[in-house]
C-alpha cells in the first residue's frame, strides 16, 4: 500500500492529512508574517521617533511616531481594557471561521490569516504599551500600521469574494 493510500487515525489518507497540513501552515505563516512585520516596523518608529516626531514628510505622506489608545478612526478613546476583550472576542471568531467551512478557499484562509495577524500585532502593542503604535500617515486619513492595514485587505477580501459568490475562482461544470 503507497503512503497515499494509507489510511491515518479518523479515516483521513496520508494525503489528505498533508493537504491538511499545508493549508494550515500557509494560515498561520501569513499571520505570523503579519505580526512580524508589524512589530519591526512598529519598533523600528519607537526607537528612533520621539512622540509626534517625524521621519520623513511631503504633501501627501510622511512617517509619524504617534499612540492611538481607541480603535480604528480614533473612536474609543481611553478603553483599553474594553478593545482588549473585544479583540479577543474577535480571535476568537477569526479561529472559529477558520476551522468551519465556508472558509475553505485559499484566498478566504489567506484573509483570514491577514487579519489574525493584524489583530494580534495590535492586541500587543495595547498590552504591552496600553495603545497601538501608528505611523503612516496619508494626512487626509487616520494614521495607521500594518496591522491595520493587513486587517482592511483581509476584511476588504472577504467582502469582495462573497460578494462575487466566488464566481471568478470557482470553475463552473458545463453540462
Amino acid at each position: 500500500m503507497t503512503e497515499s493510500r494509507a489510511t491515518l487515525e479518523g479515516g483521513k489518507s496520508a494525503g489528505q492529512a498533508w493537504s491538511w497540513l499545508r493549508r494550515d501552515v500557509f494560515f498561520f505563516l501569513i499571520a505570523l508574517v503579519v505580526i512580524a512585520l508589524d512589530q519591526i516596523t512598529k519598533q523600528i518608529v519607537r526607537s528612533n521617533l520621539g512622540y509626534g516626531e517625524t521621519a520623513f514628510e511631503n504633501d501627501l505622506f510622511r512617517i509619524i511616531n504617534v499612540t492611538n489608545t481607541g480603535a480604528a478612526f480614533g473612536i474609543l478613546q481611553g478603553k483599553t481594557v474594553f478593545l482588549t476583550i473585544t479583540t479577543l472576542l474577535g480571535l476568537g471568531a477569526i479561529l472559529l471561521y477558520y476551522l468551519y467551512p465556508p472558509m475553505e478557499h485559499p484566498l478566504l484562509r489567506a484573509a483570514l490569516g491577514l487579519q489574525l495577524g493584524g489583530a494580534v500585532g495590535n492586541l500587543i502593542d495595547r498590552v504591552r504599551l496600553g495603545g497601538v503604535t501608528d505611523f503612516i500617515d496619508f494626512r487626509h486619513w487616520p494614521t495607521f500600521n500594518v496591522a491595520d492595514s493587513a486587517i482592511s485587505v483581509g476584511v476588504t477580501t472577504i467582502v469582495v469574494f462573497f460578494l462575487l459568490d466566488g464566481t471568478l475562482w470557482r470553475r463552473e461544470e458545463k453540462a
